[in-house]
C-alpha cells in the first residue's frame, strides 16, 4: 500500500466545504474578469478604438456563462457520480450561505450558485434546501455603503462649478476645448432648470465611475436647488478634435431612454452594484431595479429581480388571469401577459404556419444575436427563462388551450401547475399597428415618423427587420417605435436587396404585383414596403417625404457597402433639443 492508499477521503461535511469555497472563488474570478474588461472602456474612448469596443461588449456578455461552464466542468470531476446527489449539495448550499453572508454584492453571489445547481438539477420551479428563493433575496435592503461620488458646492459662476467638475474626470486624450465645454455646460444648465424659476443651483454630485457606451462616455449624477433636485447628465464624445461635452440631461424621460431597454449594456467599474443601484433609482424612480441590473452589464442578476419582483406581484394579484396580448396572433410565437403588468410572455410555437420555414433552433438564435448586437435603441431586451411554475388557475382558458395544443415542446402539465420550459420575456410595448388606429393623430404621424427612423437606425448598426410590418413594432411610453418581432430578422449585410424588374409583356402586368417576380430566400425588394402598411394616404406621404429613401433598392446598397467597409453610424441616445450649443 502506498502513502496516496492510506490518505481517507474528505467526509461529506469536508468537501461541501471545499465546494462552497470554489464556488466562492470561481464567481470571484467572473466578477475580477468582468471588471478587466470594463475598464478596458477607458481606453476604448481615448483612443476611439470603437470596433474593439463592440468586441469587448460581446465579450463581457458571453463571460458569464463561459465562467459557470468552466465552475460546472470543475465540480463535475470533483463530485464525479455524486454532483446531483441532493443532500451533498443542501450541505454545499449551506456553507456557500455562510461564506457569502457578509459581502455586499452577495445577491450575485447567489444568482451564480442557483444557475450551477439548475444546470444539474434541472429544477423546475423553486427547490430552497439547494438554491437561494429569488422571492427571498432583496438586494438593495444590504446596502448602507454609499456609491463614490464628486461632490460640488455652486457659486454664482456656473462655469466654475463645470470646470471644476470636469477636470475630476482626467483622460489620456484632451479636451477639444474645456472651457467653452464648461461655459455650454453652464447655458444649457440654465435653460433646461428655466422652470425652477429664481430657485438657483446649489450644488451638483456625480458618480465617480464614469458610464460608456459605444462611443459616448456619461458623468452621471444629481443637480441640486433649494427644494429639488435634478437627474444631470453630461455625454462626452472624442471626434478628431479631442474630447468634448455633446449634450447635458436633466429630464427623467431622457435620461430613462439612455439607461433603456432598448440599448446596449453599459461598461461601467463599479466595485459594488447594488450601490449604484440604489443611486440611479434616486434618478429613475420608475425604472425597474431588474432594468437597471440588466443595463449595467449584470443580465443574470437582471433575470432574478424580474422573476423576484413578477412572482411578488403575481402572488398578491392571484385572482388575475394571463390572457392573449393585444396584437395580430403569431405564427412563430404564442405571446400572452397580465393585463395590470408590464411584461409579455412569449413561447415558441410547435410548429410555423406557411410561409414560415425556420426552425426552433433558428428563431432562439435570432433571439441570441440580438442579445449580443448592439441594438442601437431600436430592439427590445428579451430575457430567456427555464422551468418556470404557475398555477393552472392563473391562464385564461384560450390562453392555455393555445399553450397545451401549438406550444407543447415548451409546456408541462404538472396537476394543478403549468410548467412552463422555455420562454422569452420582454417589456410590454403597445403594437404600432393598434396604435395607429387608437392614437390621436398628432402622435399616430410622430410614430410613424419615428418607424420610419427606426428603420434607419437598424440599417445603420447592420440589422434588417426581415418583416417591416408595423404589427412588428411597438411604441414606447416616450413615443418611441421598437422592433421586437426577431424571427425573420438578420443581417443586413446577408440580403439581397433588388429593384423590381419591369414587366416583361401584358400578361405580367395582369398578375399581381410581384406575383411574377423570382423571389430567392434573401430577396427584398424596398420599393415594395409601402404596399403592406396599411397606411393612410397623409401618413404614407408623410413617411416617402422623411424616409422615402428606405423605399429605394439604392439607399439600401449604399448602407450594404457602408458597412462593408466597417463603417458603422453615431446614433447618439438622445434628441437633439439634449445637445448643447457650439459655436
Amino acid at each position: 500500500m502506498n502513502a496516496a492508499d492510506s490518505i481517507d477521503p474528505p467526509n461529506d461535511e469536508s468537501l461541501a466545504r471545499d465546494c462552497a469555497l470554489e464556488i466562492r472563488r470561481r464567481f470571484a474570478d467572473y466578477h475580477t474578469r468582468f471588471r478587466a474588461i470594463t475598464q478596458r472602456a477607458k481606453r476604448r474612448f481615448e483612443q476611439r478604438e470603437w470596433a474593439a469596443a463592440r468586441l469587448d461588449s460581446v465579450e463581457r456578455i458571453e463571460l458569464y456563462d463561459l465562467c459557470a461552464g468552466e465552475t460546472t466542468a470543475w465540480l463535475e470531476t470533483t463530485l464525479g457520480t455524486r454532483v446531483t446527489e441532493r443532500d451533498l449539495w443542501a450541505l454545499i448550499f449551506r456553507n456557500y450561505s455562510e461564506l457569502i453572508a457578509a459581502l455586499l454584492d452577495q445577491e450575485m453571489n447567489k444568482t451564480f450558485f442557483n444557475t450551477l445547481t439548475r444546470r444539474f438539477f434541472k429544477t423546475r420551479g423553486v427547490d430552497a434546501a439547494i438554491e437561494f428563493v429569488a422571492l427571498d433575496i432583496e438586494p438593495t435592503d444590504a446596502i448602507t455603503h454609499p456609491v463614490a461620488r464628486h461632490n460640488y458646492i455652486a457659486t454664482q459662476d456656473l462655469v466654475a462649478l463645470f470646470r471644476r467638475a470636469l477636470e475630476d474626470y482626467p483622460f489620456a486624450a484632451a479636451f477639444a476645448d474645456a472651457e467653452a465645454c464648461a461655459q455650454r455646460v453652464a447655458l444649457a444648465v440654465t435653460q433646461r432648470i428655466g422652470h425652477w424659476g429664481v430657485e438657483p443651483v446649489r450644488a451638483l454630485e456625480l458618480l465617480e465611475t464614469v458610464f460608456y457606451r459605444e462611443r459616448r462616455a456619461y458623468l452621471v449624477g444629481r443637480i441640486f436647488g433649494d427644494e429639488r433636485f435634478a437627474p444631470f447628465v453630461m455625454a462626452l464624445v472624442h471626434d478628431e478634435q479631442g474630447i468634448r461635452v455633446d449634450a447635458v440631461l436633466t429630464e427623467r424621460d431622457h435620461v430613462a431612454v439612455l439607461f433603456g431597454v432598448t440599448r446596449a449594456y453599459f461598461q461601467a467599474d463599479l466595485a459594488t452594484v447594488g450601490d449604484a443601484v440604489v443611486f440611479l433609482r434616486t434618478l429613475l424612480p420608475r425604472k425597474p431595479i431588474d432594468e437597471l441590473y440588466t443595463v449595467l452589464g449584470r443580465a443574470k442578476q437582471g433575470k432574478t429581480e424580474r422573476y423576484r419582483h413578477f412572482f411578488h406581484y403575481l402572488d398578491t394579484h392571484a385572482d388575475e388571469c394571463f390572457v392573449h396580448a393585444d396584437g395580430e396572433r403569431g405564427m412563430v410565437m404564442a405571446v400572452f401577459t397580465l393585463p395590470s403588468y408590464p411584461l409579455v410572455f412569449k413561447l415558441i410555437r410547435d410548429r410555423f404556419a406557411y410561409p414560415k420555414e425556420m426552425l426552433r433552433q433558428d428563431v432562439m438564435d435570432k433571439y441570441q444575436l440580438v442579445f449580443k448586437h448592439d441594438r442601437v435603441g431600436r430592439l427590445v431586451d428579451a430575457q430567456e427563462f427555464r422551468h418556470l411554475r404557475f398555477q393552472r388557475a392563473q391562464f385564461a382558458p384560450a390562453v392555455l388551450d393555445e399553450l397545451l395544443t401549438s406550444c407543447r415542446d415548451s409546456v408541462i402539465e404538472d396537476g394543478d401547475e403549468i410548467i412552463l420550459i422555455h420562454m422569452y420575456v420582454e417589456r410590454r410595448l403597445r403594437p404600432l399597428n393598434l396604435f395607429v388606429r387608437e392614437a390621436p393623430m398628432h402622435l399616430v404621424r410622430t410614430a410613424v415618423l419615428d418607424y420610419g427612423q427606426a428603420i434607419k437606425d437598424l440599417a445603420a448598426s447592420n440589422i434588417f427587420p426581415g418583416d417591416l410590418l408595423l404589427k412588428n413594432f411597438g411604441v414606447t411610453r416616450h413615443g418611441r417605435a421598437i422592433f421586437y418581432d426577431y424571427d425573420e430578422l438578420c443581417l443586413l449585410s446577408e440580403c439581397r436587396f433588388r429593384a423590381m424588374p419591369q414587366a416583361r409583356d401584358e400578361s405580367d402586368e395582369t398578375v399581381a404585383a410581384g406575383d411574377w417576380v423570382y423571389v430567392g430566400q434573401n430577396d427584398v425588394f424596398p420599393e415594395q414596403f409601402l404596399r403592406f402598411l396599411g397606411l393612410s394616404e397623409p401618413l404614407r406621404e408623410a413617411l416617402m417625404e422623411t424616409h422615402g429613401e428606405i423605399f429605394d433598392v439604392r439607399w439600401w446598397l449604399a448602407q450594404q457597402e457602408r458597412i462593408k467597409q466597417g463603417v458603422y453610424a453615431d446614433l447618439p441616445p438622445y434628441v437633439d433639443a439634449s445637445r448643447v450649443a457650439r459655436n
